[in-house]
């Protein structure tokens, strides 16, 4: 930083592409906007800006955030090639808006290719980049790749565990810029819990959240309908929300709009996108949680709610609490997780691995005095 520029605001660039990782972020957004040492510069792209998957970017206006880029990244479909052409659009969008707002901080979250493209834009144009969630294991499609590629690209680094900060430090990180803040997702909900007015258990429903990760659509098809079928023969009540854009997802989508066909309105219910308070709720209302989410693992243990995760999309990530269960995807198999999930008791608001949901507090504090000079820019492996 020069000296003309010691007194300013720094300018912090927050870059999201999914109504998920939007949730988690907007903690982190609101302690920068109200902390008199930094300025807020939002970056939409991804999800948020394609109308088959709710285009949230409208959520993100309904709520009251100012829009300083929009970045076009997919198209929708649902191929290798959308995912690659789009993480290059990214990157260009995103860079040139960096270039223009002269941003300091970029600040990325998670394995997704949003993140990757707001990471390659922030080093390529000489920006300071934060990375939040590296360290941790979760195969998914090509997330952990994705990951710990960020985390090498990253000049500081907001673990959520403390393993995931051994994590990063084995790859190579100095100490001193890896900071174990606990998990952002549990912000938003420990405030819901602590102050709002928790809704009642609604007994018979479960919450379904299942996401591709990377195979052919028809298997993963299969998958979905293996999760409905065995929540169904229970007799559950289905909250169904829609998947991510992982390649694959067709095959998600079709399986529940086939669902929703057979079905009644009070048997199952389908939401394209759910904002992240309507979600919470909805977590902390139902009897289970079922699917490949990680909110299942990291935020439903804080809401009370026993999970049952399905398959192998989160294998390696640290559970919540012993509320957890993990299947196969077999019908069978995930009808016994959730039978023996809704024999789980769970008293809400308990810590967790994941930390005491003040994350996005402490994360700005830290935004507030990361160096911006080109010796903390210039990074050295430490083996």
């Amino acid at each position: 930083m020069s000296r003309r520029d010691a007194g300013r605001r720094r300018r912090i660039a927050v870059v999201t592409g999914t109504r998920a990782e939007y949730g988690l972020l907007t903690t982190v957004m609101r302690a920068i906007k109200t902390d008199p040492r930094l300025s807020l510069q939002l970056v939409v792209t991804g999800m948020h800006l394609l109308r088959d998957f709710g285009h949230t970017v409208d959520q993100v206006v309904r709520d009251g955030w100012r829009i300083d880029a929009r970045v076009p990244m997919q198209t929708g479909s649902d191929d290798a090639l959308d995912q690659a052409e789009g993480l290059g659009r990214g990157v260009a969008g995103i860079a040139r808006f960096l270039d223009k707002a002269r941003t300091d901080i970029v600040v990325v979250l998670g394995d997704r290719i949003e993140a990757m493209a707001g990471a390659l834009a922030a080093v390529t144009t000489g920006r300071i980049l934060a990375h939040i969630h590296g360290g941790e294991v979760a195969p998914g499609d090509f997330d952990d790749p994705l990951r710990h590629a960020i985390t090498k690209l990253a000049h500081v680094h907001f673990a959520a565990t403390r393993q995931a900060a051994r994590r990063i430090i084995r790859l190579g990180e100095t100490h001193a810029r890896v900071h174990v803040v606990g998990a952002v997702g549990l912000d938003r909900l420990r405030e819901i819990l602590e102050h709002g007015k928790r809704p009642p258990k609604r007994l018979g429903q479960a919450l379904v959240v299942y996401h591709a990760h990377g195979r052919p659509p028809a298997v993963e098809a299969r998958a979905m309908s293996a999760v409905l079928r065995a929540v169904t023969s229970l007799g559950l009540r289905r909250l169904v929300v829609y998947p991510n854009t992982d390649r694959g997802h067709r095959g998600v989508i079709a399986a529940i709009e086939e669902h929703q066909r057979a079905c009644t309105a009070d048997q199952v219910q389908v939401w394209r996108s759910l904002p992240r308070d309507d979600y919470l709720r909805a977590m902390i209302g139902v009897d289970v949680l079922v699917g490949n989410s990680s909110s299942g693992i990291i935020e439903a243990p804080l809401a009370g709610t026993p999970s049952v995760n399905v398959g192998p999309r989160q294998a390696g990530r640290e559970s919540g609490g012993t509320s957890v269960l993990h299947v196969d995807e077999s019908c069978d198999a995930i009808r016994r997780g959730v039978l023996a999930a809704l024999r789980k008791r769970s008293r809400p608001g308990r810590p967790t691995v994941y930390g005491d949901g003040r994350a996005g507090e402490r994360i700005a504090r830290l935004l507030a005095c990361v160096p911006l000079t080109s010796d903390f820019a210039r990074k050295v492996i430490t083996y």
